[in-house]
């Protein structure tokens, strides 16, 4: 049980290194728009400020998101590691199982965050 733990507890701290890897700041370059003169200027009211507000909340949005997912990935192969370390054999049946589920689920977070999904799913409705 000790082994298992000792386990779990390097899964999870692995896992944790691998979260803490992904930026805080936000990763989407602000849009710029030359719409005259007024578009240089530092005013809260021109569309530069409100559109570089826009992409900054969404860069936040998909940071946050991409450390959650991170987070729910590491608790959910800690369950397999718990299971896998095993003396049961019951247990080590279950954890071959939830191993395969976890590493499709990760390949397809994986997909969605990095925008494979995405670009196929644009693929696909649009052909080009």
């Amino acid at each position: 049980m000790r082994d298992a733990l000792a386990a779990a507890a390097a899964a999870l701290a692995i896992l944790g290194l691998l979260v803490a890897g992904v930026p805080l700041k936000g990763t989407v370059p602000a849009m710029r728009l030359t719409v005259g003169p007024s578009a240089t200027s530092a005013d809260p009211g021109t569309n530069d400020s409100v559109v570089g507000n826009f992409s900054a909340a969404l860069g936040r949005i998909v940071t946050l998101l991409g450390a959650a997912g991170g987070a729910l990935l590491a608790i959910v192969w800690a369950r397999v590691a718990l299971s896998w370390f095993s003396n049961d054999v019951t247990k080590k049946v279950q954890a071959k199982d939830r191993a395969r589920d976890a590493l499709v689920g990760t390949l397809i977070f994986a997909a969605a965050l990095s925008g494979i999904i995405w670009g196929l799913a644009h693929w696909v409705l649009t052909g080009t």
